[in-house]
């Protein structure tokens, strides 16, 4: 069984969330909200593509949500799921709305391979744990996460370019 086996059904949900965010006319990115004891707290896929709404992200739109309804010390026994690795952004909503850990299936580095150079996704090539590094707490991260690969890759096949 593989070290990761715990982390598969949630990220299969995003890569899910990504698809049904590209079948509703935005960008294919899933993301979910884990309490402490694995149930499924929030759900949330891109938004209103980035050209009407740049913060549109469905880590950054559920990071809103979330800090809205739980508190700081309740999102640091959470976990993050990601069809792909937080941007920039998403990781600065994740690290001040406090989530203690961050799990994703395919790396930002992946992702650009995917969208080359196409405008919709100007990837910066920063990866998570550089931003969570250069803070103060310990976020944890997980990821890439090859067994969920091949789904989350074929949610953005032919979207891009």
């Amino acid at each position: 069984m593989s070290e990761y086996a715990s982390h598969i059904p949630f990220l299969k949900r995003c890569v899910e969330l990504s698809v049904l965010a590209r079948e509703s006319g935005n960008t294919p990115f899933g993301a979910l909200l884990v309490g402490p004891t694995g149930e499924i707290l929030l759900e949330h896929g891109n938004v209103e593509i980035t050209q009407s709404n740049c913060t549109g992200h469905a880590e950054t739109m559920l990071m809103e949500v979330a800090s809205k309804r739980y508190s700081k010390k309740e999102l640091w026994a959470c976990t993050l799921y990601t069809s792909t690795e937080p941007c920039a952004m998403c990781s600065g909503a994740i690290y001040w709305g406090n989530v203690g850990r961050v799990v994703y299936g395919i790396s930002e580095t992946r992702l650009a391979e995917l969208t080359g150079d196409d405008e919709q996704n100007p990837t910066l090539d920063l990866p998570c744990r550089v931003v969570f590094a250069r803070g103060n707490k310990p976020i944890e991260v997980i990821g890439p996460i090859p067994e969920v690969e091949a789904e989350a890759v074929a949610a953005h096949e032919g979207y891009w370019l």
